[in-house]
């Protein structure tokens, strides 16, 4: 038996959350004493698919032609769960990113295998168990899982495991499976990606607004502060629904679940539908001028303060930290 793990490409190059899906499942697979195996789809140059050796990654399986250079998810899944079968991996791990989410289910289907999505640790499996902690309830509260199946698949949440170099000679092998004309039935006829900003599932910084900035006029500051710490923007769902802001920055638990390691939320009260999608946060900022404001219960530091005084203090002060 050996472990799988899927990568998943943009425009031909790998993001943070794939190599930190790798170095998990290199650490699966050095616990079982295996190989770990990548499958990629899609068009990727040689030496992208090499550095994922980097992580771990001792072979790495390539499908490329011009009918799945896009993402279709049932096609994906299919080739996914082939790579498994080809490989004898009872593991399969992938990143619970946009496309994971959609991939996962479908892949487990095809193996008959337990599932495990949102998974924020390693597996426990001593005393011939097989348990994952992963979130819950929308982000409120962690479950620890027990999966009973001979095959599992596992999708990580971004920022919860870390990259971890463990340099391998990753081998490039062409791998051609079958794909059956119904899983073209329904495909992605374009993508459009916001290329000049920080993704928010992949931000390990994010800096987020709510109805107290007042206006989409008092963005600006927002963004010059994201823009020092290299950050990502985001807002709370009354700023997208009066289109203060555009939906795709929208996090909460009807938006975007984010996981960053430094969260810094600005005039947001903190209702229980924001904090579901920002509760896996490592560390929690909150800047508000109520200081009963829910957010305060949650947060790691806290400023009571108004936005308008204290951000540009805070601007100010990485400025001439950074001069």
């Amino acid at each position: 038996m050996s472990v799988l793990v899927y990568v998943e490409q943009v425009d031909g190059k790998f993001k943070k959350s794939v190599f930190e899906a790798v170095s998990y499942a290199k650490a699966i697979a050095d616990h079982q004493n295996t190989n770990l195996t990548a499958v990629s789809i899609g068009n990727v140059e040689d030496s992208e698919l090499k550095s994922l050796g980097n992580y771990g990654a001792s072979k790495v399986l390539s499908v490329s032609n011009e009918q799945l250079k896009d993402f279709i998810n049932q096609a994906y899944a299919s080739i996914i769960a082939e790579a498994a079968k080809a490989e004898s991996a009872n593991i399969v791990v992938l990143s619970n990113s946009f496309t994971g989410k959609g991939l996962a289910p479908r892949v487990a289907v095809k193996l008959q295998a337990g599932l495990i999505d949102g998974a924020v640790e390693l597996p426990n499996i001593e005393g011939g168990k097989f348990l994952v902690k992963k979130t819950a309830f929308s982000g409120k509260a962690f479950a620890i899982t027990e999966l009973l199946s001979e095959n599992k698949v596992i999708a990580l949440n971004p920022n919860a495991f870390g990259v971890k170099e463990n340099a391998t000679d990753a081998s490039i092998e062409i791998f051609s499976p079958t794909v059956k004309s119904t899983d073209f039935n329904a495909i992605v006829k374009e993508i459009v990606r916001a290329t000049n900003k920080v993704s928010l599932p992949d931000a390990e910084l994010v800096v987020s607004a709510g109805r107290g900035l007042k206006g989409p006029e008092n963005w600006g500051m927002i963004e010059e502060l994201a823009n020092l710490l290299g950050a990502a923007t985001a807002c709370s769902k009354p700023v997208s629904d009066a289109d203060w802001r555009p939906h795709s920055e929208h996090v909460g638990q009807t938006g975007i679940a984010i996981s960053p390691n430094l969260y810094i939320a600005i005039g947001i009260s903190g209702a229980i539908q924001h904090l579901a999608g920002v509760s896996s946060s490592k560390v929690i900022v909150v800047i508000n001028k109520d200081p009963e404001a829910p957010f305060f219960k949650v947060a790691d530091y806290g400023i009571v303060g108004d936005a308008f005084e204290v951000v540009p203090k805070l601007i100010e002060a990485l400025k001439s930290h950074k001069g």
